[in-house]
Formats: C-alpha cells, structure tokens, sequence
C-alpha cells in the first residue's frame, strides 16, 4: 500500500507518517521504484501511534509504548507507569488552566467594556508583581 492509501486507512496526514519514518516508529519496506510498501503490520503501528498521540502521549512515551506493545513479555506494570505519570501531567496542566479561568474571569467581570480607558484587565498585565 502506498502511503496515500495508509494515510487515508490510518487517519494521518501523509506528512506525519513520513515524519514516523525519519524517527524509526515505522519502517514499511520499499518497492522496486523506492516507493513505501505499507502492509497491515505497518498500518496497525500507525493506527497505535495515531490513538496514542491522540491522547496527548508525547512522541518518546509513544516510541516506548511501541516497543511495549510489540514485546510480548512486557510487564503491564511499565505500561501504567508511562499512563500513570502522563495522567498526572495532565491534570497537573488542568489545575493550571483552572486557575488562568478563575483570573481571567474575575478581570473580565471587573472590566466595564465600555468606552472609558481604564481598564482593570490592562492594569492587571501591566502590574510588575506577579
């Protein structure tokens, strides 16, 4: 299969699965032109990593997941380490966007939005101690 055909089968955007080759997470074979060959085994990589990426895995974590899929002596534990620790950083990133709303919505409620020129907002990112 070309890689055209395993983007669309994948959902990936061709850019992205060439880009998966350069760093070593696929290597479809070639054809006698040196166009990719992708066969099923290549595709199912693809549809891992497209899954994997989707929940936010960072590429490396997702190289490792690979490679933990692929090992069939592999420890279930190493794999909720990987999800553990990513878990944590996301809610780690949701409590941080939780405190930006709770500040930006106390400015915007602050603000009058109307045609005078102060601006409790403006102040706010002018202020030196934050």
């Amino acid at each position: 299969m070309n890689i055209s055909d395993a983007a669309q089968d994948c959902g990936l955007p061709a850019k992205t699965i060439r880009y998966y080759e350069e760093i070593g997470l696929v290597r479809p074979g070639r054809r006698a032109n040196g166009y990719r060959d992708y066969n099923e085994q290549d595709l199912h990589k693809l549809r891992f990593l497209q899954r994997s990426r989707g929940l936010g895995f960072s590429v490396e974590d997702c190289r490792t997941l690979l490679s933990l899929y692929e090992d069939h002596n592999r420890a279930s534990a190493d794999v909720r380490q990987i999800a553990k620790a990513h878990l944590d950083d996301i809610d780690r990133k949701i409590a941080e966007l939780k405190s930006l709303q709770t500040t930006l919505r106390h400015l915007v409620h602050q603000c009058h939005g109307d045609d005078r020129p102060d601006c409790p907002i403006i102040e706010d990112l002018a202020r030196q101690d934050h």
